[in-house]
C-alpha cells in the first residue's frame, strides 16, 4: 500500500509541488515522501496518544479539514519538514501544506470509505499503524456507531475507552519497533504494512 499512498500524494501533489516554480525538481520526489511519512507518523502519533476518536472521525469522513487535531498536527510536522529539511521559503511551504495535506488526507478518506476501493481500507490502515491490534474488531460498525446509534447521552461522542486503549498500546509498540529498527526504516516497515 505505499505505493498506493505514494501515489495519492504525487496526484495531488502535481500542481502544488511538481509544476510550482519555488519548489527545485531534484526536491519534488523526497517532498512527496516527506508528505506520505507525515501522514503515517501524524495518525500513528495520534493513536498512539489516545485519539482514536479523532483518527476515526477523520476516516468517518465527518472532519478532514485542518480543525481536526490531527490534520492539524500532520500539517505542522509537514510544514515544519519542509522548512528545515528542504529550507523552502515559509509562505510556500504553508501553501504547499495548506493544499496538500487536507487534500490528500480527503482523498484517502474518500478511498477508504468507497466499498468498490480495494487498495485502501480503515481495517487495514489501523492494522499497519498499530502492529495488527485492530485486527478482528469490526471497525466499520464502529464508525457506524459514531454517526448516530451509540451516542446514547447526545454530547457527541461515544464511549471509545478500550478501543482507544487497544489502539493506542499498539501504536507505541510498533513505534518502539520503529526506533530499534531507525526511523526510516520503522515508517518504511508501516508504510510497507499499510499497503500491502
Amino acid at each position: 500500500m505505499l505505493d498506493q499512498l505514494l501515489d495519492l500524494v504525487r496526484e495531488h501533489a502535481q500542481t502544488t509541488v511538481v509544476n510550482n516554480e519555488a519548489v527545485p525538481n531534484s526536491q519534488n520526489e523526497a517532498i512527496v515522501g516527506a508528505a506520505a511519512t507525515s501522514i503515517t507518523g501524524g495518525l500513528q502519533q495520534a493513536l498512539a496518544n489516545g485519539q482514536a476518536s479523532e483518527v476515526l472521525a477523520l476516516f468517518n469522513g465527518n472532519d478532514t479539514a485542518a480543525s481536526n487535531g490531527v490534520v492539524s498536527n500532520i500539517s505542522n510536522n509537514f510544514l515544519g519538514t519542509l522548512l528545515e529539511k528542504f529550507h523552502l521559503d515559509k509562505g510556500v511551504a504553508q501553501q504547499i501544506t495548506a493544499s496538500l495535506i487536507p487534500t490528500v488526507l480527503g482523498s484517502l478518506v474518500h478511498k477508504t470509505n468507497d466499498p468498490s476501493n480495494n487498495q485502501f481500507s480503515l481495517d487495514g490502515i489501523l492494522n499497519s499503524l498499530t502492529g495488527g491490534a485492530a485486527s478482528g474488531i469490526n471497525l466499520q460498525g464502529i464508525l457506524g456507531g459514531l454517526s448516530g446509534g451509540l451516542d446514547k447521552n447526545g454530547d457527541g461522542k461515544v464511549n471509545l475507552d478500550d478501543l482507544t486503549s487497544l489502539l493506542s498500546n499498539g501504536a507505541k509498540q510498533q513505534q518502539e519497533g520503529n526506533a530499534k529498527g531507525g526511523l526510516e526504516e520503522g515508517l518504511g516497515g508501516v508504510l510497507k504494512n499499510l499497503f500491502g
